[in-house]
């Protein structure tokens, strides 16, 4: 059985995170369990997560799809940070810990808060999306990436 497709294509927050994205090499990408999934030869990001309400310690006030035990969190780009970042991400308050994917060191960023039609904060999730390719994708291709200055 097919999952329902979770996003919408017309969300200018999933628009600007595709466009993010796809700039890297060889990226592309895929719909996965209803969500964008943006990979290469593994994938390094997805858009859209949710939560185990149970899990959820921060932000009790987004919907929960009726009955399902989890909260939504549909403007999120999901990424795999280097460790050396987790504690800061810990402490940011539009993170958290996505269903599945958090105990393996994945994490979400709500991105709902920023505008898409400005540039304001999305260097931040281009950073964020980059260094979880940087971790997932083949060295051939991290190599056609230009170093961070």
């Amino acid at each position: 059985m097919a999952h329902p497709k979770m996003y919408d294509d017309g969300d200018p927050h999933f628009q600007r995170v595709r466009a993010l994205a796809l700039a890297l090499p060889a990226a592309d990408m895929k719909v996965s369990h209803g969500r964008p999934a943006f990979f290469t030869q593994k994938v390094f990001a997805y858009y859209g997560a949710s939560v185990k309400d149970s899990d959820n310690t921060r932000d009790r006030s987004r919907p929960a799809a009726a009955g399902d035990g989890y909260v939504q969190h549909p403007q999120a780009v999901v990424i795999k940070p280097e460790e050396a970042d987790i504690s800061f991400l810990e402490q940011d308050p539009r993170t958290f810990r996505p269903a599945y994917l958090g105990r393996s060191g994945w994490f979400g960023i709500d991105v709902d808060g920023l505008d898409p039609a400005q540039d304001e904060g999305w260097d931040e999730i281009a950073e964020w999306l980059e260094t979880s390719y940087r971790l997932t994708a083949p060295l051939r291709m991290v190599r056609d990436l230009p170093l961070r200055e």
